[in-house]
């Protein structure tokens, strides 16, 4: 119980400075010996509170952005309904190839984050486009089909949707994560919902990463800009290795 509450607090502080809370949340439960699926939806009920508490901590950065965040979370809603279906029809069997799959795609983007980065800041500058305000129907169909995987298993779902952000509006950093915050807490609260009435739940579990990733959220928004980048990836990337290893290689 006390490293599900750790593990949640760790993921509701890297949720909202980073992103990539899950891989961290995801091994834990594991380790517990919940099942992947079950370890999944109680994350993700869980995590809410997280994004939330985050979404709360980022309220100057969301200033004048509400008419984008609404457009946006239509498309994370219909996004995250789609993924949750996805991983209740399809068989375990399916989950248990994809999700080491998914982890790796989501440890490579949180590994050349800061290289993909300034790649696209300089096609930008080059090309001189400083970004659309809305972004346009590209970024609108990015995080939709990015909820999708969001809905489907989170990790490192808030660094897709920076990265897309990032690429197409023209926005500081932090107001671009402060949306993120939003979006993830959407994607999850729609899947969650689906969730309820078809998936079991641990409810121990549940209740301590609410817990632990409120209070997680408030430290990620209030003195998470002073970590080390550097340092939060390193951690992400390590404990996503085990968990990959974790899926892959033992029983």
């Amino acid at each position: 119980m006390l490293a599900v509450f750790v593990a949640g607090v760790c993921a509701g502080t890297i949720n909202t400075v980073v992103g990539s809370g899950t891989l961290i949340t995801f091994p834990v439960l594991l380790a517990t010996g919940l099942p992947p699926v079950t370890a999944t939806v109680s994350n993700a009920l869980g995590m809410i509170a997280g994004s939330i508490s985050g979404a709360i901590g980022y309220r100057a950065e969301l200033s004048g952005q509400s008419r984008r965040i609404l457009k946006l979370s239509v498309g994370a809603m219909l996004g995250g309904l789609a993924g949750a279906t996805l991983l209740l029809t399809l068989p375990a069997t399916a989950f248990e190839t994809i999700v080491p799959a998914l982890v790796g795609l989501a440890l490579v983007l949180v590994a050349f984050q800061p290289l993909i980065s300034r790649y696209v800041r300089s096609r930008r500058e080059s090309r001189g486009n400083p970004g659309s305000r809305d972004g346009g129907p590209l970024l609108y169909i990015g995080l939709t089909l990015a909820s999708v995987y969001g809905g489907y298993f989170a990790a490192a779902q808030g660094i897709i949707y920076v990265s897309l952000m990032g690429m197409l509006l023209d926005e500081t950093l932090q107001r671009l994560n402060a949306i993120k915050t939003v979006l993830v807490a959407v994607v999850n609260a729609v899947a969650v919902l689906f969730f309820l009435f078809v998936a079991d739940f641990d409810w121990t579990a549940v209740i301590l990463i609410a817990l632990g990733s409120a209070l997680g959220g408030q430290i990620g928004a209030r003195v998470g800009r002073r970590f080390s980048p550097a340092v939060l990836r390193t951690l992400i990337v390590a404990i996503g290795t085990v968990t990959v290893a974790r899926l892959l290689l033992w029983p």
